[in-house]
């Protein structure tokens, strides 16, 4: 069956979705993007979504297209409209579309406003209970990633490359230093139960679950350091995971084929991906 998706003001099957080939996401890449988990037919943390939404808009001087309960109830129609209990809905605004021309359009171009949905295993993700495997490479990105832009062709570039080398994901590396994953947070846990990170800058995303797990893991009495990490750091910690939207938090069990620890996922992923699970379902709207 044909899923709904909401284009520009109207909710259209799939196959009739459009938008126009002047569109300056197609063109030049000129959109942000947010993904907001489901469970139970709720969206996660959408409050906080919309927050960083609304600095990605503001950053790239783009006008928001609607407001946060026309957004909102979007949302929830498309949630309704597809029957999704558990998965995601994915939002993209571009600065619509104008004649092709490196400079910016003049104001009141009309942004466009995509939303559709994605049926996913949320909770209940084999990865969770194995780990996950990553690579290290080189961090090629352009120097504002704290813009949660659609130009993604790299971190997919850097996804196939850790497929074929038989990995998950791969987390990226700047000047000796772990950046982030391909589209996610990276952790350690150190040997002392240090939990570790690198702070916010414009060198990572600010993701919206790190800041949860943050506040959890210092709640549930880890300390927590932010700072940056190497991959050496990493391949001689007791643990390391990931975070984001849509994965929560997953277990790192290897990096470039080097085992973390036992090789297993590790107690505090562990504790942290059910608490986090737990806490964002309460709150869930």
């Amino acid at each position: 069956m044909s899923r709904t998706v909401y284009v520009n003001g109207a909710y259209r099957p799939e196959e009739e979705a459009t938008v126009s080939v002047f569109d300056r996401g197609f063109l030049f890449a000129d959109g942000v993007y947010e993904v907001t988990s489901v469970l139970a037919g709720r969206l996660i943390d959408f409050h906080a979504h919309m927050a960083r939404l609304r600095r990605s808009l503001a950053a790239l001087s783009m006008e928001a297209p609607a407001d946060e309960e026309e957004i909102l109830a979007i949302h929830r129609e498309l949630v309704t409209r597809n029957g999704v209990e558990e998965g995601m809905v994915y939002l993209q605004v571009t600065r619509g579309a104008a004649d092709r021309d490196f400079a910016y359009p003049a104001a009141g171009t009309k942004p466009s406003l995509v939303l559709f949905t994605q049926k996913a295993a949320l909770r209940e993700r084999p990865m969770a209970a194995t780990g996950m495997k990553v690579v290290s490479l080189p961090d090629l990105r352009w120097a504002r990633r704290d813009i949660k832009t659609v130009q993604l062709l790299y971190p997919s570039m850097a996804k196939m490359e850790a497929k074929a080398r038989g990995a998950d994901d791969a987390w990226m590396v700047e000047d000796g230093f772990v950046t982030e994953g391909s589209s996610n947070n990276a952790y350690i846990v150190t040997q002392d139960a240090t939990l570790v990170t690198r702070p916010l800058s414009s060198a990572i995303l600010p993701g919206i679950t790190r800041v949860s797990v943050l506040r959890l893991a210092a709640e549930d009495g880890l300390t927590v350091e932010e700072r940056p990490f190497t991959i050496e750091e990493a391949k001689a910690a007791r643990e390391a995971f990931i975070t984001s939207a849509s994965t929560f938090v997953m277990p790192v069990v290897s990096i470039d084929g080097a085992a973390i620890g036992d090789g297993a996922p590790g107690p505090h992923a562990k504790r942290l991906r059910e608490i986090y699970i737990a806490e964002a379902e309460a709150a869930a709207i």
